[in-house]
């Protein structure tokens, strides 16, 4: 039996073996076009955790207590 898979840059079927030397792209024109859409973060995972902008601005307002407390010069004026 043979596997056919579809390249995932242009949807050409590609016969899925060894001798398919770019699998499972159907040529190195399409593995390359591949290979700069990752470069380009196109094909990157979305982050979708939520941004909570309160606890941000209270992490802030901490580390700046800390660096208060440590008689840091940055704070002083």
């Amino acid at each position: 039996m043979v596997t056919k898979v579809k390249c995932p840059t242009c949807k050409t079927e590609v016969i899925w073996s060894a001798e398919s030397e770019f699998r499972p792209f159907c040529c190195k024109r399409c593995k390359l076009i591949d290979l700069g859409d990752w470069a380009a973060e196109n094909h990157r995972i979305p982050d979708k955790s939520p941004i909570d902008a309160a606890l941000s601005e209270q992490y802030l307002d901490e580390l700046e207590q800390e660096f208060i407390a440590q008689d840091n010069d940055f704070f002083k004026n």
